[in-house]
């Protein structure tokens, strides 16, 4: 058995881990309910949570690059239409240098 001055110092020591230790389950405790709290206050509020708003992100990346690739392939469909489309000059009769019809 200790006594003394050690026997203080002992206590002491162990009244400061006993108290860290409570302090320590204080603030998890206060931790928890902040949490839950905010929680509750996000979720009255229809706050979208991380994970979906980064799978509707990837989401529409993905649809604009399909978009880009689309106006594309529409854009030379629509050049080899055009090409298509174009009609050929018809041959114009030749006039006669006398200007006047053949009779016959």
């Amino acid at each position: 058995m200790t006594t003394g001055p050690n026997r203080i110092l002992d206590d002491f020591a162990r009244l400061m881990t006993d108290a860290a230790g409570a302090a320590q389950g204080v603030r998890e405790e206060v931790e928890t309910a902040l949490r839950n709290q905010a929680e509750r206050v996000l979720n009255s509020m229809d706050v979208v949570q991380r994970e979906e708003f980064e799978a509707v992100r990837e989401m529409a990346a993905k649809a604009r690059d399909e978009n880009d690739s689309l106006h594309k392939q529409l854009a030379a469909l629509e050049k080899k239409v055009a090409a298509l489309e174009k009609p050929a000059k018809p041959k114009a009769p030749r006039k006669s240098a006398s200007g006047g019809s053949k009779a016959g």
